[in-house]
């Protein structure tokens, strides 16, 4: 099957695989380490990823990426088993399949690829509106104008992508944004000969990027600030350095749309973090963090999921539900004061 035309959309081809990269490494004064990585890896292993409790992450996400854009992809770039065990008793496959069993597994993985795309073809229009002839380069062009139309049919299924792309979820990769201070468990349980290839792929690829990287030295009060580099702290739109956490927490939330990696907006990144805070989806707060100090109101060594560190969403009075207290708070030098509503006298952290 050939790739999907091009002309008509001006977008580049996309070619996933297994990646890894560092985002953001820091190191505390008392030598505490919090590393962002940024992974891309097979979607269906996210369940283990995600068993992995003191993982701060934000992820692409089925229900916000439109559907001909995930089409595309699994098109053009789609999941393939790194091998193809043989079944035998037990979590672990056999020896691999080689030569022609090899060739008529991963040929069956595909047909099952294309079926599912034909499927969601017609979730979001109709059945039969992509006959069984049509290849499906070309269908999905079909598909992808007639959404567009004003005019197209009322009887339509027209199903939401949050129900029609879970049917691509076997065939599709997945990017992640992690924050940790706490690998080894990660690279004991997952960088080993007993994980499944997948995931024993991506966590050495985490490991080889986390332990080449050189981190940064922060003294007390500086931030971990993933996705923000040294143009951002030059802007005159930056106003304070928490417009600069507000920044990179509103760029860990993009990865949802695979936007993060985008075009720089640093207004729309502020106001996409105000946006989340208002609503509650406090997880992209929990990327910027800073060095938890010696003593006192900065203690104890552990703040949530991070040791040695505090996470921003720390710094959010009533993090878990910040509308049950009727205001919402902003961070201002350390301490957290009434953004609208509510009392106007300060608050601890």
């Amino acid at each position: 099957m050939g790739a999907v035309p091009r002309a008509a959309t001006g977008e580049q081809q996309v070619t996933l695989d297994f990646q890894a990269r560092v985002l953001a490494d820091s190191v505390s004064p008392e030598g505490h380490r919090l590393t962002t990585l940024e992974a891309t890896f097979p979607r269906f292993i996210l369940a283990e990823f995600n068993t992995h409790r003191v993982f701060s992450r934000n992820s692409a996400s089925s229900r916000a990426i439109p559907v001909v854009k995930q089409l595309r992809r699994i098109l053009e770039s789609p999941f393939v088993p790194l091998e193809f065990g043989s079944n035998q008793p037990g979590m672990q496959a056999g020896p691999p399949l080689e030569g022609e069993a090899e060739a008529a597994a991963r040929a069956e993985w595909l047909a099952a690829r294309d079926d599912a795309v034909r499927h969601v073809l017609a979730l979001v229009t109709t059945p039969g509106f992509v006959g069984p002839e049509d290849e499906l380069p070309v269908a999905l062009e079909k598909v992808e104008a007639a959404i567009k139309d004003p005019e197209r049919p009322s009887e339509w299924l027209n199903v939401h992508k949050q129900i029609a792309n879970r049917l691509l979820e076997p065939f599709m990769w997945h990017t992640v944004i992690v924050t940790a201070t706490e690998w080894d468990n990660f690279w004991l349980l997952r960088d080993h000969p007993d994980a499944q290839p997948e995931i024993r792929r991506i966590a050495g690829l985490m490991r080889e990027a986390w332990s080449s990287s050189e981190p940064a030295r922060l003294a007390w009060g500086e931030w971990h600030l993933p996705l923000v580099d040294e143009s951002d702290r030059g802007s005159p739109e930056i106003a304070t350095e928490i417009d600069l956490v507000k920044v990179s927490a509103g760029r860990c939330a993009r990865v949802s749309y695979l936007t993060h990696a985008g075009k720089r907006d640093l207004a729309a990144d502020i106001e996409l973090h105000d946006q989340l805070v208002e609503s509650g989806h406090m997880s992209p707060l929990e990327h910027p963090a800073q060095p938890i100090g010696p003593s006192g109101a900065e203690s104890p060594v552990w703040r949530g999921n991070f040791k040695g560190w505090c996470a921003y969403r720390k710094r959010i009075r009533g993090e878990a539900n910040p509308l049950a207290q009727g205001t919402i708070f902003e961070l201002d030098d350390l301490e957290l004061k009434p953004r609208r509503g509510g009392s106007q006298g300060k608050a601890a952290a």
